[in-house]
């Protein structure tokens, strides 16, 4: 557990500092509102770390580490890709602080920026999310994916495949854009593990 804290605080500044990167246009993936927070990144995108901890790591909750490879459209590993995810507390909205700017305001602080190495591979250290506030919708974690060479687009969520919400209905909704986003997690005792890999350009529209 030690070891699990001391990670967190030498992250700190990977996943809250701020930086600035200029948005240039793209066309791929289609409309995408909200992706431009990609560019809010805490750090410039060539300092990135490949795994990074969310603010929540070290507060009360199921922690949960997700890894994964990002694979190029050839099945090559994908290095250098620019990965942001954001996603609800346990009682399922985005919190604020008070002090957030651009996206932040609407995705709140649970948010955090990585850039894959030169193997394609990618890790995130958070609580698992909850579901919204007298809905039914099933518990998820966002993610927009930036290439080096090509523009922000998004993929499907990170879902959970035990969610009680996740029906066959909603199931049949999902585009499997990026592939299969649903988790099976594994309790390994201090925390739940779960695997992604990411297929860049696959059911992604207008993809080059």
């Amino acid at each position: 557990m030690k070891y699990f804290l001391l990670l967190g605080f030498l992250s700190a500044f990977s996943c809250n500092s701020r930086s600035q990167n200029n948005n240039p246009a793209g066309k791929i993936g289609g409309p995408c509102e909200g992706c431009e927070a990609i560019y809010e990144s805490p750090v410039p995108f060539e300092k990135l770390n490949n795994m990074c901890w969310l603010p929540d790591w070290n507060d009360k909750g199921p922690r949960l580490a997700v890894n994964g490879i990002v694979y190029n459209a050839d099945g090559t590993p994908a290095a250098g890709v620019i990965i942001y995810i954001y996603h609800t507390d346990q009682s399922g909205v985005y919190p604020k602080k008070g002090d957030e700017k651009g996206w932040g305001k609407r995705h709140g602080y649970l948010r955090g920026w990585m850039k894959t190495n030169e193997k394609g591979e990618y890790k995130f250290f958070t609580l698992k999310p909850g579901s919204y506030p007298q809905g039914r919708n099933p518990a998820h974690i966002h993610v927009t994916v930036k290439e080096p060479d090509k523009n922000e687009y998004w993929i499907d969520e990170y879902l959970f495949d035990d969610d009680r919400y996740l029906t066959d209905d909603e199931r049949k909704k999902i585009q499997n854009r990026g592939g299969d986003g649903i988790l099976k997690t594994k309790d390994v005792g201090p925390l739940l593990k779960a695997e992604r890999h990411i297929y860049l350009g696959k059911n992604i529209p207008d993809y080059l």
